[in-house]
This record gives structure tokens, sequence and C-alpha cells, in this order.
């Protein structure tokens, strides 16, 4: 008999129609593994409740939001299916909900389709979606939204087929993002096109996302927070949040501070904004990535090996000044201008 006969409990109500499809919550779920977040009261989340609280509103609003959540196993299922609980859903004019909403599957590696929120969403808090496979062994690949909570998730596949873990990842202590909507990866049209996700399948490492959208202010309680994190790479990069010049220049370098007492030996990666246009009026970026640049050059004074530096020029190096939506958050385009520039740092540090 299949569980769901025995204990009604498990049975997942569906309207997707495959012969021998059964769900899966892969919470705490051998095979099933989810990466980058934490599942605490109810809800998939990217740090604990009380931290966010106590750094301010707006963290806390948004730290459950999945971005940089992962399902990763592998499969010879001929269909993969979701169904996701959503009870706080964002929709935008300028954010396709494919990607603040949707999941992304990857196969092998590779792209291979997205699983599209109804339109509906954000009143129906809920779907399910489907995509068929060859039923040849692959690793699986889902990449959560980047802008939604998760307070229930469930993988649909043939009944009876092979379920494995996926291999691990080459760096497994994660690279630990800390930035702005930008960093949280607004406004990639599908989740994995956020750099972070995009720099993690192609260097097959780790990462934690803590990118806050309008909300990374250089709080000492978020600092000391990611500071007690085990990590292989640190990317400091919350320029947009800062409210004011003179915040950017208090915090930043104590920020980096805190972080480099816990870990004296791990790569640092700072990064400005990246942002063309500011440059054509006015040098208001230029003054930022000035108090930016002297944290970097601080830490090379005091014989810190192992810091690097990414400016405007290197993040939009492909894209230019077409890489945004907004005149501020990137495109696909601009995402992957800022993973180009994040790799050739990557190249050298994550060996």
């Amino acid at each position: 008999m299949r569980i769901e006969d025995i204990d009604k409990n498990f049975k997942v109500e569906t309207n997707i129609e495959r012969e021998g499809l059964i769900f899966q919550n892969v919470l705490n779920t051998a095979p099933f593994k989810v990466h980058g977040l934490m599942y605490l009261d109810g809800k998939y989340r990217r740090l604990p409740e009380e931290i966010a609280k106590g750094t301010n509103p707006g963290v806390h609003s948004l730290h459950a939001n999945t971005a940089g959540g992962r399902l990763r196993f592998k499969t010879n299922s001929p269909f993969v299916a979701i169904k996701a609980v959503m009870p706080t859903v964002y929709n935008w004019v300028h954010f396709p909900m494919t990607g603040s909403s949707g999941f992304d599957l990857y196969v092998d590696n590779s792209y291979f389709r997205t699983f599209v929120p109804p339109i509906d969403l954000p009143s129906q808090k809920q779907y399910e979606s489907v995509h068929d496979l060859d039923g040849e062994m692959h690793e699986i690949l889902i990449h959560f939204p980047l802008y939604s909570e998760i307070t229930e998730f469930y993988i649909g596949l043939k009944e009876g087929c092979e379920i494995a873990e996926a291999d691990a990842y080459k760096t497994e202590l994660p690279v630990v993002y800390y930035g702005s909507s930008i960093t949280q990866g607004g406004c990639a049209s599908r989740p994995g096109m956020a750099y972070q996700n995009i720099l993690s399948r192609r260097h097959s490492c780790e990462q934690i996302n803590l990118g806050f959208s309008g909300s990374a202010k250089g709080e000492q309680i978020m600092a000391d927070y990611i500071a007690g994190l085990e990590m292989s790479v640190y990317v400091q990069d919350y320029d947009h949040n800062a409210p004011t010049n003179e915040h950017l220049e208090a915090t930043h370098e104590k920020f980096f501070l805190t972080i480099r007492e816990k870990h004296p030996d791990i790569p640092v990666i700072f990064a400005t904004r990246p942002h063309v246009a500011d440059n054509t009026f006015g040098n208001y970026s230029g003054q930022r990535a000035a108090i930016i640049e002297k944290t970097y050059n601080n830490a090379l004074n005091r014989g810190d090996k192992n810091v690097y530096y990414l400016d405007n020029a290197a993040l939009t190096a492909l894209c230019g000044n077409e890489g945004n939506v907004d005149n501020t958050h990137p495109t696909d385009f601009g995402f992957m201008s800022m993973a180009n520039a994040f790799s050739g740092i990557f190249d050298k540090i994550l060996k």
C-alpha cells in the first residue's frame, strides 16, 4: 500500500494529472536537501526571526523571502512537479512574477523550465506546476522565489522512481552575501538569474543570500550575526541602502572589521552599486565608491592580503547602461554582467 493510503495526513491534493504522481514534503526528508534556508516556526527563513526583528522593520518583513533557497536531489522520474503554499506574495509592474514568486528547474546544472506562477497567485497563495523529463537519472536543482514566503513545499515524482542525493558542492562552506534589493535578486526575470545563483551553479558553491530590499543599512546586530556564520567567502554589498554618504562611512569599515575579527583568513569582496547612469549626472556614486574603496585600501595597508574590490565599471563591463530595468535594479543582462565580474575573483579564491 502507498503511505497516503495508510496515513491520510500524507495525501496532498492536486489537479495535476500524471500517472503515479506522489507528492512528498521535502522538509528534513532525505535524500532531498534544501540549501540556503532554515525552517523555523512554520516557514522557511534566511535567518532567525529574532535577529531580523532586532535589525529593522524592513529586514523583519523580508527575512522569510526565500532568495538563495535551493532544493537539490537526483531522480529518474519522468516528471517533476511542485506544490507550494506561499502566505506572502509580491507582485510589481517592473519585476516579473516568475522572478519574485516562481521556481526555476535546472537539470544537470542547465536551465530547463520555470514553474510559472498563476497571475492570481497573490490572492490564491498557493500553486502547483509540473514539467516532463525523459525518465533517465538526472540531477535536479530548483531555485526558490526571490521575493515571496513559503510555509509548505512539496515535490511530486512518479511512484517507485529512484531518488538519490545530489553531488556535494565543491565549496561546501557557503559564500555569504549581505546587501540590498540587488543582492536579494530584484529584478531578475526568474530566480536562476540572480547573480548569486549564477555563481553557485558556475562554481559549484554553497551560498546564503542576506539581501534585504531597501533595508541593508549595516547595523551591528547584522554584522555580529554574519560574523557568527561558517563561510568560505563574504561579500559586502549594501551601498544602495545606506541612507547617506556619512552613514555608509560610519558603518562600512566597522561592519567589515566585525567579520574579519571572527574570520581572519577568508576572502572578503567589497562591491559598489552597479549603476552607470549615476556617473553621467554628478558624482554621487563616485563618492560612495570612494568610501568603499577606502575600506579596501585600509585593509591592504594593514597587511590583509585576502580582500577584493569590484567597482561599478567592473560590475557593468558586459552590460554597460543597458543592464537595468529602472535605473537601479539589474535585468538578467545586468546580473550576468555582475556574475562575470565576481567570477574573475571566484576563479582565484575557490580552490
